[in-house]
């Protein structure tokens, strides 16, 4: 199981970007895909996902109304489109994928896969 992201870049405050998370080697229409973050000397944090193909997305509280979720279960890829950027969103952004459930999609020690990280930087 390969999980790729990409579209990270360097943008200014108020800019956009839209992460891609493509996944291979196996189909996660009934699992959870998200998207976490660590910027540098700090936990790694959840920014989206949805528990299957279709479902609801969470999101965290610090990406709420700026940034939107979507999957594309006959591509099996995910995406996040990060509108309103500001520079506390400069980080590492991770996708990944995994059986974690509703009172768990937050956790990131419910998900199994990871992509190895696509760096988003915000310059003020």
């Amino acid at each position: 199981v390969q999980l790729q992201a990409s579209g990270g870049g360097l943008v200014q405050a108020g800019g956009s970007l839209r992460l891609s998370c493509a996944a291979s080697g196996r189909t996660f229409i009934n699992y959870a895909m998200g998207w976490f973050r660590q910027a540098p000397g700090k936990e790694r944090e959840f920014v989206a996902a949805t528990v299957r193909s279709g479902g609801a997305p969470f999101y965290g509280d610090s990406v709420k109304g700026r940034f939107t979720f979507s999957r594309d279960s006959a591509k099996n890829t995910v995406f996040l489109q990060m509108n309103s950027l500001k520079p506390e969103d400069t980080a590492v952004y991770f996708c990944a994928a995994g059986s974690a459930i509703l009172s768990t999609v937050r956790q990131k020690s419910s998900y199994n896969y990871w992509g190895q990280g696509t760096l988003v930087t915000v310059s003020s």
